[in-house]
């Protein structure tokens, strides 16, 4: 017997998942996390989710699902976590496929629960923007959180949804969740975080980071995306919670939408419809923008200095803890320059990384 695990919005939701499996059902048993190929174009400069097609080195294990071992690799241009993630994490990958739509996940689902007879599934959200109505102003990216609801709802066992970190990806106000979140399935701890520690030390996901920090007792009000979104950190923070499925269902007006959808393209048109915009258009206008970025050799004492003005605005702003991504778009920098500038600032100013967030000082 396994467990399968759905993470709804990809990227840092697989994260996420590792984790709670370890926190939830023990270290030692078995699971399959499926997920999306859909990284932030920092890592994927190719806009939208992968597919099979994309890779080299899958392992077919039902005849519309693929595994992603550590060999595997995305063809070029494309760019994905999901091999690194399998060489770390202790659980198998499997890859959520969108380009059929809700239908076509729906079959990729049925199909794993046929060959793995899990004994339990789960669908996990961080943030919970899963629960979102489609009319929410701070709505950025509901489409992959909802093709997964919609075809979840369609599978023909029992599925449990839990939503880590209510409002901890920036898209909802935790106070707007209230109403739909059920009961505390489990409370994070930092030792829950440590099978998953080295993985926050370089996967992007801003949500998932205040998780691991929210869980390791950081509490203030942190900074993320491009857009500067303020996020709480507090003891609700590491919270996981149960919510009704079928109320969720209800609640999620795109997810009803696309239920019997056979496309990415018409998931999209809904989206656009229901929600006023697609994200993987707001990705494509983004890419071309990203592209006409050069990376440059990193001039330490001009870095520290932009720093030092970002942080005093960032003070004036009572904000208290940032994300690496944050800090890379806010100081001008391409997303490839990620990973250079987080460790010139943390060999710089150790006492200020609390990790994986960044304090102000």
């Amino acid at each position: 017997m396994t467990r399968l695990i759905v993470a709804a919005g990809g990227g840092g939701d697989a994260v996420a998942a590792a984790m709670l499996v370890a926190a939830l059902y023990g270290a030692e048993d078995p699971a399959v996390i499926l997920t999306y190929a859909w990284d932030r174009l920092i890592v994927d400069p190719v806009p939208g989710p992968r597919s099979p097609a994309d890779f080299t080195g899958l392992r077919q294990l039902t005849p519309s699902v693929y595994a992603v071992p550590a060999d595997a690799e995305p063809v070029a241009p494309a760019g994905s976590t999901l091999p690194r993630l399998a060489a770390e994490l202790p659980q198998s990958l499997a890859l959520i496929d969108p380009r059929r739509g809700a239908v076509g996940i729906v079959q990729q689902l049925d199909e794993l629960v046929a060959e793995l007879a899990p004994e339990s599934v789960d669908l996990l959200d961080v943030g919970g923007d899963i629960l979102a109505r489609g009319d929410e102003p701070t709505l950025k990216s509901p489409l992959a959180d909802a093709l997964a609801l919609a075809a979840c709802a369609q599978l023909k066992m029992p599925v449990r949804l839990l939503i880590a970190g209510p409002g901890l990806d920036g898209e909802l106000p935790a106070g707007d969740l209230i109403g739909a979140l059920g009961p505390i399935a489990h409370t994070l701890t930092a030792e829950d975080v440590e099978p998953i520690a080295s993985v926050l030390e370089w996967h992007p996901s801003e949500a998932t980071a205040m998780l691991g920090a929210a869980a390791r007792g950081v509490r203030g009000l942190c900074e993320i995306r491009d857009a500067g979104l303020p996020v709480q950190l507090t003891d609700e923070g590491p919270t996981v919670h149960e919510a009704d499925l079928d109320n969720a269902l209800h609640r999620n007006t795109l997810s009803r939408a696309l239920v019997s959808t056979s496309s990415l393209e018409e998931a999209e048109q809904h989206s656009r419809e229901i929600c006023g915009y697609s994200e993987i258009d707001y990705e494509r206008n983004k890419a071309l923008w990203l592209s006409e970025q050069r990376a440059v050799p990193l001039d330490p004492d001009n870095i520290l200095g932009e720093l030092s003005r970002f942080e005093a605005e960032a003070r004036s702003r009572g904000i208290t803890h940032t994300t690496f991504r944050r800090l890379t778009e806010s100081l001008g920098l391409p997303g490839s320059q990620r990973q250079e500038l987080r460790e010139l600032l943390i060999d710089t100013y150790p006492n200020q990384y609390t990790a994986p967030l960044w304090r102000i000082s």
